[in-house]
């Protein structure tokens, strides 16, 4: 079993940057940011579900190990990910509260 990735490559990128903007405008028909921010959460679990499998076939002999590994790298660096988005929008929802009105 292969290690889920999560990989975008530019004109992805582009595409998403078009869909976010259309659906900030008044009309727009694409997914809204909660829609964009459950998708990545959901990848970053799909991941991390891919890991602890990839670890438990090596433990019962029959995975192999550089891709149980590989795997449980991808899934750190993705949970590094969160866990700064996290702060992120943490410190700007602060950044909003300190707005005086």
């Amino acid at each position: 079993m292969t290690g889920f990735t999560y990989t975008i490559s530019p004109g992805q990128a582009a595409q998403a940057y078009r869909s976010a903007a259309s659906a900030d405008q008044p009309g727009g028909s694409g997914p809204g940011f909660a829609d964009l921010l459950g998708q990545a959460v959901n990848a970053a679990i799909s991941q991390s579900h891919g890991a602890e499998a990839a670890s438990a076939a090596v433990l019962d002999g029959q995975g192999n190990l550089t891709q149980a590994v590989t795997a449980l790298a991808q899934a750190q660096l993705t949970l590094q990910t969160v866990t700064t988005l996290r702060d992120r929008m943490v410190s700007a929802y602060q950044d909003i509260l300190r707005m005086p009105i």
